[in-house]
């Protein structure tokens, strides 16, 4: 199928690596020209090299924290006018809510709402005059399957979620749409941080609970970002202008709900 977006021009937060890594790759493939944008020069350096090198469409990149408002404005330099911008932030570490300090939670605010949602406000009124425009947060199932351990990123991702619940509903006419991505247990790095939080409290070995968290999946196995990396690009495309405001599960059928 052809995307429709040869041409376009992407922000894709997060994309050095894992499943932003993947967004940017497909989103490349499709000829797409993306600007990849994380905090870590040598990583994206790698990463837009490879990339370049794998799809023959030019990656650039931008070291910048969607946390900061400067890491917001270096990325917006870099690529002023996107046709599509995907934000993505790896979550905090598991842990009781009672040892989290309002420090904590407001790191949690900025990395994974506040951030994001000042990246919306900066760039979707351009792809309203445009009349094209993408936005795809990469969020968790958390926010449809809670996890008491991840009680930080349940709250910031629901409320990131919440919000554009609303303001997806008013850009859509524009060809403009905006939509949330659920990945639920994926083989990336982030994944096995996840599994190093949780071995104080379960007494289990790293890869006991890896063999257990991929075998208890519906599907028997761990998702490839690859995957979530194809369901970006699609839901980028210019088929798409009916779907909008919608939270899209990719977890290999863990949640376990009709709706």
């Amino acid at each position: 199928m052809d995307l429709g977006i040869q041409g376009r021009s992407a922000l894709v937060f997060g994309g050095s690596r894992g499943m932003g890594r993947a967004c940017a790759h497909q989103l490349s493939q499709e000829g797409v020209l993306v600007t990849i944008a994380a905090r870590t020069q040598a990583t994206l350096e790698k990463a837009a090299a490879e990339i370049t090198a794998q799809t023959g469409t030019p990656v650039r990149y931008v070291v910048a924290n969607i946390t900061t408002e400067a890491g917001r404005d270096a990325a917006l330099a870099a690529c002023p006018a996107p046709d599509i911008l995907v934000n993505n932030a790896d979550g905090p570490e598991p842990g009781d809510f009672r040892k989290w300090t309002l420090d904590d939670w407001h790191q949690a605010l900025d990395s994974m709402m506040l951030g994001p949602i000042e990246m919306i406000r900066r760039t979707v009124d351009g792809m309203v005059e445009r009349k094209f425009g993408r936005i795809v947060n990469i969020v968790s199932r958390s926010v449809k399957t809670p996890q008491i351990e991840l009680g930080l990123s349940n709250g910031a991702r629901s409320g990131l979620v919440g919000f554009v619940a609303g303001l997806a509903r008013q850009t859509v006419r524009h060809n403009v749409t905006i939509n949330n991505l659920l990945p639920g247990v994926f083989a990336t790095d982030a994944q096995r941080r996840h599994i190093e939080g949780m071995l104080e409290d379960t007494g289990k070995t790293f890869d006991q609970l890896w063999e257990e968290r991929g075998s208890n999946n519906p599907a028997g196995r761990y998702g490839r970002a690859e995957e979530l990396g194809a369901l970006c690009a699609f839901v980028c495309s210019a088929h798409t202008g009916y779907i909008t405001g919608q939270s899209l599960l990719i977890d290999g059928g863990g949640y376990p709900g009709t709706f």
